[in-house]
């Protein structure tokens, strides 16, 4: 069977995930945690620590898009994602920056902690939950 064709934020997501996991994290790509936003990676740690990347695999993908802060209140570690070659000088440098390619990845600055709330958290970790639960049932069956 023919490996899907990815688009290179999609190959660099895949690095991502893979460095997440060997970190103990579980992964989801292309999560929504509300109308209108569209996390690239959301992560969630064993201790039920929340992390969002935001992948950005060029320079334009970077200044095309502004809806990152938006992301900030739906995670306890916010994170930019880029390949090595990225001019990581535009980046604010206040969040935590990781370098990947399609195979893998480095933490190469860790995000700060800004804990979520109590609610958020819950809202968050279920809106994660039945997502992976919803996508695993699709896998398996995926008539609707």
């Amino acid at each position: 069977m023919d490996e899907p064709i990815l688009q290179p934020g999609q190959r660099l997501a895949r690095g991502v995930c893979r460095l997440l996991r060997s970190h103990n994290f579980a992964t989801l790509d292309e999560v929504t945690p509300r109308p209108g936003l569209r996390v690239d990676v959301m992560a969630l740690g064993a201790k039920g620590e929340i992390w969002v990347v935001e992948c950005k695999s060029s320079r334009a993908d970077y200044t095309s898009d502004r809806k990152w802060e938006g992301y900030l209140e739906w995670c306890d570690r916010f994170f930019w994602a880029v390949p090595p070659e990225f001019p990581t000088e535009i980046l604010p440098p206040d969040h935590g920056l990781i370098v990947a390619d399609d195979f893998f990845g480095e933490i190469v600055t860790m995000a700060p902690a800004h804990p979520l709330t109590g609610p958020r958290r819950k809202a968050v970790t279920l809106k994660f939950a039945r997502m992976a639960a919803l996508r695993h049932h699709a896998l398996r069956d995926p008539r609707p």
